[in-house]
């Protein structure tokens, strides 16, 4: 006889993997159950057009990327503003608002949260704000309507985002960061000299190997913030950028495998428990290309995650072989695009560079035991290759170390 039982799929966490992977069940089983949670109040939107819509280059519609009305179309029950209380693997349930919800398979898409940062006078300083969410964005946005100066606080992309968008609205920047430069676990000296030069053309105000020792306050408002080098620039709005927390939390009390980077998941996004599977930012996974274990927090490789995972859910065994990349303008002068693994992820990894002065391009390549696992490219225009280096990356080439300056040249 034919099996006509209806599978259930619940879903935590309605991010890019979260809802990839729902609109991905829908698409290969019509008649399957979809039940998909979020704790914000909002459907899907795109968190890279954040940054776009903080420096008001885009409209706020212009993020939002599924409805309500869309969920209900395609038969996936939408669960907003409903944090999941904890899933109970031996009864296959999870657990909302006191309502259990069974499920054959159960994606946990959770994501991470923006570490506060945590100095003297920051708690509750209602100008001060980690950049996150939607929700985030309006607030920056509006107090940079009336603000003269704002500072960015962090080494991290965030704080990138930040700095450029005070900038690009016209209010007296400053940048602070803790290390000798942007990303200075990935960037050398001499790449972080193109972004420091980037930056300083936009009117950005640099401020290296300053650690903030607090701020001061007045009637709930950050006034003044002060650097352990006795550093004090008074500011009207203040951004942070120091990394996420992942919400490891609710898969640690139903004792699935988690480590200090996420959720522990094989090569098909499969956890300790079968039957239980992370995606997105939270996936701690192996990556059979790559031949290691470590997690990603991009948006491209939350989508390609999303759609592994829902094949897996269904039975399936397909295993993630993308390789992860990263492209962004680096204020009016400057591009980056990352692949692969990088420093950072793998300290391991030796390093080949070439610079052209003139052009101002910087370019890496990231070597581990002599495979090719990853590079950058800093400079507009300085893309050429990439492609190329990305399929060496899925081949598993290996390169003896005389060969790896010439491999700096590739353009086709």
């Amino acid at each position: 006889m034919l099996d006509t039982q209806v599978r259930r799929y619940v879903i935590v966490g309605n991010g890019f993997a979260g809802t990839t992977a729902a609109e991905q069940l829908r698409k290969h089983d019509p008649t399957c159950e979809i039940t998909l949670f979020g704790d914000e109040p909002y459907p899907l939107y795109n968190r890279i057009s954040l940054p776009p819509m903080l420096r008001k280059q885009i409209p706020e519609a212009k993020v939002m990327m599924r409805t309500e009305a869309w969920h209900e179309e395609h038969g996936i029950a939408l669960k907003l503003r409903t944090p999941v209380e904890r899933i109970v693997p031996e009864d296959r349930v999870v657990v909302a608002n006191g309502v259990s919800y069974p499920y054959d398979a159960l994606l946990i898409a959770t994501g991470g949260r923006p570490n506060p940062i945590g100095a003297p006078g920051s708690e509750g300083a209602h100008n001060l704000f980690n950049f996150q969410y939607l929700d985030d964005t309006r607030a920056i946005s509006e107090h940079l309507e009336t603000a003269k100066v704002a500072v960015a606080i962090g080494g991290s992309y965030i704080a990138y985002e930040l700095a450029e968008a005070f900038s690009t609205r016209k209010v007296e920047t400053h940048w602070l960061i803790r290390g000798p430069r942007f990303l200075h676990r990935m960037l050398d000296e001499a790449a972080g000299a193109y972004v420091d030069a980037a930056a300083k053309a936009d009117g950005v105000h640099m401020h290296y190997g300053e650690e903030v020792a607090g701020f001061v306050r007045s009637n709930g408002v950050a006034t003044k913030v002060r650097t352990k080098s006795g550093l004090e620039i008074d500011a009207d709005c203040y951004g942070v950028g120091f990394g996420l927390t992942m919400n490891v939390e609710l898969a640690q009390a139903a004792g699935i495998e988690t480590s200090k980077n996420g959720i522990v998941c094989n090569d098909e996004l499969e956890t300790s428990i079968p039957g239980i599977f992370a995606a997105g930012d939270i996936a701690d996974f192996f990556d059979p290309i790559l031949e290691m274990r470590y997690r990603m927090g991009t948006w491209n490789n939350a989508g390609a995650h999303g759609k592994v995972v829902a094949l897996n859910m269904m039975g399936g065994s397909q295993k993630y072989h993308d390789v992860p990349e990263y492209s962004s303008l680096l204020f009016k002068g400057q591009t980056i695009t990352q692949f692969g693994l990088s420093p950072d992820l793998q300290p391991e990894i030796e390093t080949a560079y070439k610079i052209d002065a003139e052009k101002q391009w910087y370019r890496a390549l990231y070597f581990w035991q002599d495979r090719l696992v990853g590079g950058l490219m800093l400079g507009k225009g300085n893309r050429a290759g990439k492609r190329k280096y990305v399929e060496a990356i899925k081949a598993k080439e290996r390169y003896p170390k005389p060969e790896w300056d010439a491999l700096l040249d590739w353009t086709a």
